[in-house]
């Protein structure tokens, strides 16, 4: 198996170019309720619940959380397409990632949770607890087409696990790539190559999806939640203090935002959003990062850009712009 940094950059293309085409047809009519000064727009949910995740798939955003919601974004608004997770037995949902082609959507969770549902069809495949393991999974990452995917999941525990055979049963192995901090973040540019992120502030790094290679942050002084992985020479990690870190392939260039907790960032092409506590939106651009205007207070917990970019967070938030 072959690593390429550009598998990661073009999964977001095409996710990008399919809300275009759909927004142009029609299909993602705004559901904005509370315009702000820079175009954020709140949006009614059918969950009070946290939301943890926000993915583009090929027919639109998906949103996962508490309550094992799993929420779609449709024309006519957002509405509740799974209702108690992968087993049925509401385990709240921390974490989403789609497929290359975006006709899958991962989710994963509290207890184990682990899912894969077809965008298309509404089918859930429940791969929970994997060798048995029921302990709280944080963040996924996939990389492949639906149905032949690696799927890599940052554990509780300080695990990381990863299945190379689409999540097929007796496929998983774990890794334990630190000191056993919780694993709070992943992401993967290619195949098999990727960074993660834990709680005693370590960033991790593989080419191969099983060793992992400690890269930093020294002194960084504050808690690491989140991790954008677009190649060996590009990582954004952000997290506390309003503190986001950029590697270059050679050292960390630290970046300080002012005063909230992070949790989220995604950055490509130069532009990109990292979002946090009390509604906190930062969009960068021009190699600067901004603070905007939101219509909420309510804590951020994910971020992703596209057609329409949309953030989520505590008490079923959804903004859009």
């Amino acid at each position: 198996m072959t690593d390429s940094p550009a598998v990661h950059g073009t999964r977001r293309s095409v996710l990008k170019t399919t809300g275009a085409l759909l927004a142009a047809g029609g299909l993602l009519g705004s559901a904005g309720t509370v315009a702000a000064a820079d175009g954020w727009a709140t949006a009614e949910t059918p969950t009070d619940r946290t939301l943890h995740a926000v993915v583009e798939t090929t027919v639109g955003a998906f949103a996962v959380g508490g309550g094992g919601d799993v929420l779609r974004r449709t024309q006519n608004g957002w509405t509740r397409v799974v209702d108690g997770g992968p087993t049925g037995n509401g385990n709240d949902l921390y974490g989403a990632a789609t497929t290359d082609d975006g006709e899958r959507l991962w989710v994963v969770g509290a207890s184990g949770a682990i899912g894969e549902y077809d965008v298309q069809t509404g089918s859930l495949v429940d791969h929970s607890a994997p060798n048995d393991v029921t302990n709280n999974f944080n963040d996924v990452s996939v990389v492949g087409e639906a149905g032949d995917a690696n799927v890599y999941i940052a554990g509780d525990s300080g695990k990381i696990y990863n299945s190379f055979d689409n999540g097929a049963t007796e496929t998983w192995d774990q890794v334990t790539p630190g000191s056993g901090s919780a694993i709070q973040a992943i992401d993967f540019h290619g195949p098999t190559s990727g960074h993660a992120v834990d709680g005693n502030q370590t960033v991790f790094e593989t080419t191969d999806g099983s060793v992992y290679e400690n890269i930093g942050i020294a002194n960084a002084n504050v808690n690491f939640y989140a991790v954008d992985s677009d190649g060996t020479d590009s990582v954004h990690v952000a997290g506390g203090g309003a503190m986001v870190h950029r590697w270059d392939g050679a050292r960390w260039t630290p970046t300080d935002l002012g005063d909230a907790s992070l949790r989220d960032i995604e950055v490509e092409g130069g532009a990109g959003y990292t979002v946090g506590g009390g509604g906190a939106v930062f969009e960068y651009a021009d190699g600067e990062w901004r603070r905007e205007s939101t219509p909420t207070g309510a804590n951020l917990k994910s971020v992703r850009r596209g057609d329409t970019d949309i953030a989520v967070g505590a008490s079923g938030t959804v903004i859009e712009k």
